[in-house]
């Protein structure tokens, strides 16, 4: 059927792949929240939070529901949430958000991807000076919407940066940033401007960034791509120049 044929059902096959590491990410916020606080998002943030981020992604509502089902059933244990640290080969920064129900499988398998691509798993907390965490809202800027006006509106509740970037599509999405403690009330306040958010989550920023080669940046994506391709891993961040 051509080449072309073949690229676009590789390009299918990546994007489903995507989506169901996606899905299972999703699935154990979901958890993790319900167990946290309930299974009634109105009055438990995190739940909504993760909700709105299984909207973004298009999980569909059934699996949602089944996910807060299944937390809400008390015999189901709790992921326990583990962040590793080190150093990707070339001196690059690498730091893991993992949720997991087998703490031991989780550590093995990630000293294993650094060892085995030369890199070096380091102790909690040692990467501290690297990465700062922050509240990261995105949504879908509506025509009318005047982001100078909002961006003052938002400063009292923890706005440090209102800004505009642009998705995998090449669509607009703005960008919402605060302070690690600012999370709570920043989602309220854009919540009742009735902005409808794509995604709500807080984010690991590298204050700098590590250059290396187009050669050295292969070698760190080997890692970069084993660790999430792990079903415990829930995200990865590095501080490699792009």
């Amino acid at each position: 059927m051509g080449r072309a044929f073949e690229f676009r059902k590789e390009r299918k096959f990546k994007r489903w792949a995507k989506m169901a590491v996606q899905f299972t990410r999703i699935g154990k916020d979901i958890v993790i929240a319900v167990k946290d606080a309930g299974p009634h998002p109105e009055t438990n943030s995190r739940l909504r939070t993760a909700i709105q981020n299984a909207k973004a992604v298009n999980m569909p509502k059934d699996r949602v529901d089944a996910a807060i089902k299944r937390a809400s059933d008390k015999s189901m244990a709790n992921y326990e949430e583990i962040v590793y640290e080190g150093y990707a080969p070339h001196g690059v920064a690498v730091l893991i958000e993992t949720a997991t129900d087998n703490t031991n499988r989780t550590v093995a398998n990630v000293r294993s991807y650094f060892n085995k691509t030369n890199g070096t798993l380091g102790k909690t907390g040692s990467l501290d000076f690297v990465f700062n965490r922050k509240s990261i809202f995105r949504f879908v800027p509506a025509e009318d919407l005047d982001l100078e006006e909002l961006e003052f509106e938002l400063i009292d509740a923890g706005l440090e940066e209102l800004y505009v970037e642009a998705d995998e599509e090449g669509n607009d999405i703005a960008v919402a940033q605060g302070a690690f403690e600012s999370f709570g009330s920043l989602q309220k306040a854009l919540e009742e401007k009735g902005i409808e958010l794509k995604s709500s989550k807080l984010e690991r920023i590298a204050l700098s960034h590590h250059e290396v080669t187009e050669e050295q940046a292969a070698d760190v994506l080997k890692l970069i791509d084993k660790l999430e391709e792990d079903d415990d891993v829930q995200a990865v961040y590095h501080n490699m120049a792009e």
